[in-house]
């Protein structure tokens, strides 16, 4: 247990064990395969070589009376220098298989020893088994076989058909009437006197053997036996076939094993990418409690903790933005009632510098409230409730509200086909306004407003011709009460929220907030990019 114990809890030592022991398998199983195929092969050769041989002497002892057959028994025996007997099928012990072979009328082999094997034949339309016993082969067995079918084949109007019945085995048997062309002189005269000739051939190791039959009438036959070959291996083609299918498996089984580390790998990087997008109620589901596991756990916990936090101070923050109304109403009540009670002009002119300030600080906590609602949002998961929107339409009405406070800026909508987006229309107009209101805080003369579409989103420029926003700066004023001390100082106005609004109200969009440089004006481009499904284009 203490040694399956690191194994269980460690995803990567697991997957390296699972890839040598698939390794291992894979290599004894192709060993084995190929041991197989071997043994496979090599019995149905020995099956092939030994069918002939055994229907001749089944063919032969069938048409001996019952009586002369145990004296063939013993001369074929001597002859062929086997061992040979019959016996009933019942006295031998055969499994089911074994018999259905020999029913079927094949030859069945088993081994015996070292080099010896056993081999049964049933004699045809008799519940009898020939038995044969092998030490070994030898020329002599050779010579016996083509002895013996000289003999089965003496009878002239059965040669033909018994010729036929024995081509149809493994073992060639060639009937012709001239003699074998591939003997010299010295052996065809052998031929001639009635000798068995064997004739090896070097170039396969293949041998066969020759012998003369004679008619009565006096022309002669000649028989060949063979060529009878060796075993061969197993081909290269075979063992190529075999190894590629070696590493199709295993290559099946790596990837089998990856890609399940890979899956769930890919869901957590999935959540993280959804917790980053905003998405904080966003967890793994845990299968086990492994390496993985065990990440995916403390995954959900981090997201839990970082929700948690975020919803904490979002709710504190509202709750202090909202006690905070109570004491400013009542200072601006006083202010008020000072005022009504008092005519001097130095007096009224502070009173009216301590009402802008109640002013900026009712601006201020609006801001904070926006802030805290949206990321309070943001924390619980909760979606927005999006329907059409018409971006130019939308981005007409902040220019309309605008365009009377800064009088002193050209402030202008660049003409174009209407755009149609699912959005919720009063965060949208928000973070469009706070963009708007921005660039003319900071602008000198002019600001454009330009929107752009193609086939997965719609982009809103606003440019302006102000002094621009430092590259080193401009991930810093998305910050909450980020104001840069530069070009965009706090005599410009405004909160240091106005830029953090609108990049949660994107993130909440499934959008995104940029900002360079701009191509046209000089000053700042802050563009707003939104998701716009197809064909939501609507012409002015």
């Amino acid at each position: 247990m203490a040694m399956l114990r690191p194994l269980a809890d460690s995803t990567f030592l697991r997957t390296y064990m699972l890839m040598a022991l698939a390794l291992v398998a894979t290599f004894s199983l192709a060993l084995a395969g190929f041991a197989m195929v071997d043994q496979v092969r090599r019995e149905h050769y020995r099956e092939q070589l030994a069918e002939a041989p055994m229907l001749l002497l089944v063919s032969q002892l069938a048409e001996q009376p019952e009586e002369a057959r145990p004296s063939w028994l013993s001369q074929h025996s001597d002859r062929w220098d086997i061992g040979l007997r019959v016996g009933e099928v019942e006295h031998f012990s055969l499994n089911y298989f074994e018999r259905s072979r020999l029913a079927d009328g094949r030859v069945l082999i088993t081994p015996r020893g070292e080099r010896g094997w056993r081999l049964l034949k049933r004699l045809p339309g008799e519940p009898l088994l020939l038995e044969a016993e092998l030490r070994g082969l030898s020329e002599q067995q050779l010579r016996g076989l083509a002895e013996s079918l000289g003999e089965w084949l003496a009878d002239e109007s059965l040669r033909v058909a018994r010729v036929e019945a024995l081509s149809r085995t493994a073992l060639p048997v060639t009937l012709t009437d001239r003699p074998p062309e591939v003997l010299d002189s010295g052996q065809l005269a052998r031929l001639y006197q009635g000798e068995v000739i064997l004739r090896l051939q070097p170039e396969n190791w293949a041998l066969s053997a020759y012998l003369q039959l004679r008619h009565d009438v006096g022309a002669a036959q000649w028989v060949q036996i063979g060529p009878v070959t060796a075993f061969e291996p197993m081909p290269l083609s075979l063992s190529l076939l075999l190894l590629v299918a070696m590493l199709v498996v295993l290559a099946a089984t790596i990837y089998l094993i990856v890609r399940g580390v890979e899956a769930r790998m890919a869901r957590l990087e999935l959540a993280a990418t959804r917790i980053a997008g905003g998405h904080l109620d966003t967890r793994v589901k845990v299968e086990s409690g492994d390496f993985l596991g065990r990440l995916g756990m403390a995954f959900n916990g981090m997201a839990t903790q970082v929700q948690s936090l975020l919803r904490a101070q979002q709710e504190m923050i509202r709750a202090v933005s909202h006690e905070l109304r109570t004491p400013v109403a009542r200072i601006r009540f006083a202010v008020q009632m000072v005022e009504d009670m008092t005519d001097s002009e130095p007096v009224r002119r502070q009173l009216s510098g301590v009402d802008a300030d109640i002013e900026e600080l009712n601006g201020l906590i609006d801001e904070i409230l926006t802030y805290a609602r949206l990321g309070s949002d943001q924390a619980q998961g909760t979606e927005l409730a999006l329907e059409p929107v018409e971006c130019r339409a939308l981005a007409g009405r902040v220019v309309e509200a605008l365009a009377p406070l800064h009088r002193h800026l050209e402030l202008s909508l660049v003409p174009g086909e209407e755009i149609e987006i699912p959005a919720e229309p009063r965060y949208l107009q928000r973070a469009l306004q706070n963009l708007v209101a921005n660039a003319c805080r900071h602008a000198d003369t002019r600001v454009r407003i330009a929107l752009y579409r193609d086939s997965r989103s719609v982009r809103v420029d606003i440019e302006d011709d102000g002094p621009g926003v430092p590259e080193k700066h401009r991930q810093e004023i998305f910050k909450p009460f980020a104001r840069l001390d530069d070009s965009r100082t706090r005599r410009s106005g405004g909160y240091g929220l106005g830029l953090s609004i609108v990049q949660k109200i994107m993130v909440s969009h499934a959008g995104s907030i940029m900002v360079d440089d701009s191509p046209t004006l000089g000053g700042a481009r802050f563009s707003l990019l939104l998701p716009a499904p197809a064909m939501s284009i609507k012409q002015a």
